[in-house]
């Protein structure tokens, strides 16, 4: 895809989404075996001073949680980490792959901030506890009516967060993924405005769905699907998910979140998975699950994890508060 850009108002989003890159057998087979190629060298990279301990390992030791395993079959490692959505290191589905390879992720350094009662700079050993992870089978469902099922490890999101001591006046927490455009080629192009913000709000991040991923199929986080730290709350579309985070901010306002500010007719706040609200450009009542090709099935409410998160959003217009 060739993309021609005078000013950001001239890149329109249907260039940035394409529904055609979605539906091409001969895109995701292309992605494939690039995912193929460039997994290992990324995977080689590691997850920041943990990379050592890892290789030492010949991976991330972690226990399945049986609370937490979709029954679906998962998707292998080539298709998770070869088909992929991260704008940062270009808009086609291997991009990352291709791209990400370049991404130095060691020494990593997350600046906490805002309310919070021990601000200050972590590594990800200071934050995360690689003697606690957690293997925990999720759906990840992508607002471009595509799904995987990925095996992640991680800790809970609500572990890492306690450990800075959010204030009690702190609704939401924020963020912000790597600004780096020698290493991310896509942050050269002027499709969002970088770097790329996110957010959630205290009860979402703290529930006990909400996961800091550090890796994926027994190995440290590829980065192309993140490194060395993403976030996934699975019962939300993919691009709530902050990846290669440097910063985790506390607030008490809703954080101005990249899609949102960009398109907010397209893209809300919460993107819960709601197959009741259709996209402007497309139906969110049925979805692909990657490598099926053609083949629909129905959107479930919360991605399927309703029983576990509905009770959130109790009194919301979730038409609304899309």
């Amino acid at each position: 895809m060739v993309i021609r850009i005078k000013k950001r108002s001239d890149l329109p989003f249907s260039e940035v989404t394409p529904e055609a890159v979605y539906r091409s057998r001969r895109e995701f087979m292309r992605t494939a075996s690039a995912g193929l190629v460039s997994t290992a060298a990324a995977l080689t990279i590691g997850c920041g001073e943990a990379a050592g301990a890892a290789e030492a390992q010949g991976g991330l030791v972690s226990k399945r949680n049986p609370r937490y395993v979709a029954p679906d079959t998962p998707n292998t490692l080539e298709q998770i980490s070869g088909y992929n959505n991260f704008y940062e290191f270009g808009l086609e589905k291997d991009d990352p792959a291709r791209n990400a390879g370049r991404l130095t992720v060691a020494p990593w350094t997350v600046k906490v901030d805002g309310l919070v009662g021990k601000p200050g700079n972590y590594s990800v050993n200071d934050l995360v506890n690689f003697n606690a992870l957690e293997e925990r089978v999720y759906r990840l469902r992508c607002v471009e009516a595509w799904s995987m099922v990925i095996p992640w490890i991680g800790v809970p999101l609500a572990d890492v967060l306690r450990k800075v001591e959010p204030a009690a006046g702190a609704r939401f927490v924020e963020f912000t993924t790597l600004e780096r455009p020698s290493e991310m080629p896509g942050q050269r192009v002027p499709v969002l405005e970088w770097p790329y913000v996110e957010g959630l709000r205290m009860d979402e991040a703290m529930h006990p769905l909400s996961l800091m991923v550090v890796g994926l199929y027994g190995k440290v986080l590829p980065n192309q699907n993140g490194a060395p730290l993403r976030i996934h709350s699975p019962w939300k579309y993919g691009f709530k998910a902050g990846k290669s985070i440097v910063r985790i901010r506390f607030t008490d306002r809703q954080p101005e979140t990249s899609w949102a500010l960009s398109a907010p007719s397209e893209y809300g706040f919460y993107a819960n998975v709601n197959p009741q609200v259709a996209h402007p450009r497309w139906t969110q009542a049925r979805e692909r699950r990657l490598p099926e090709l053609f083949s629909r099935t129905a959107t479930q409410m919360f991605n399927g994890y309703a029983d576990e998160v509905a009770s959130l959003y109790a009194g919301m217009d979730l038409r609304r508060n899309y």
